[in-house]
């Protein structure tokens, strides 16, 4: 097993998770997300992402999917715990999901929040 596969202590998670990413959490073993859209359309959008960005990883999370949310669940099953693989694909999937063009003030103006027919997910 190579040292991006050692499994880490619980309390090293927990640090991890509040310094690199606070909406995450960990229970059970797990690191998870919930991410929460606007309905359908929205969750087919993060399910498809998180789907592509842990195919592209070769390192593939647990998914609970409804109607407005998404719950991203990641352990490394080889390790029996949270590895770096876990924290790399998590931050992939954050950074992509959270991606909002228009706060970024370049050409690309990013999904119209103030109207219901057009946002897909709820951001933090």
């Amino acid at each position: 097993m190579s040292a991006r596969e050692t499994a880490m202590e619980e309390d090293r998670v927990k640090a991890r998770l509040e310094q690199e990413l606070p909406h995450w959490f960990y229970e059970n073993g797990w690191i998870r997300r919930k991410y929460r859209t606007e309905g359908w359309k929205g969750t087919l959008m993060v399910v498809n992402t998180v789907g592509h960005l842990a195919e592209a990883a070769w390192h593939h999370p647990d998914l609970t999917v409804s109607y407005a949310f998404v719950i991203v669940k990641l352990m490394t099953h080889s390790a029996k715990g949270i590895t770096d693989k876990d924290f790399a694909l998590a931050s992939k999937i954050e950074e992509v999901i959270g991606w909002q063009p228009g706060k970024e003030g370049g050409p690309l103006e990013g999904t119209p929040n103030d109207d219901q027919r057009f946002r897909y997910i709820k951001y933090d």
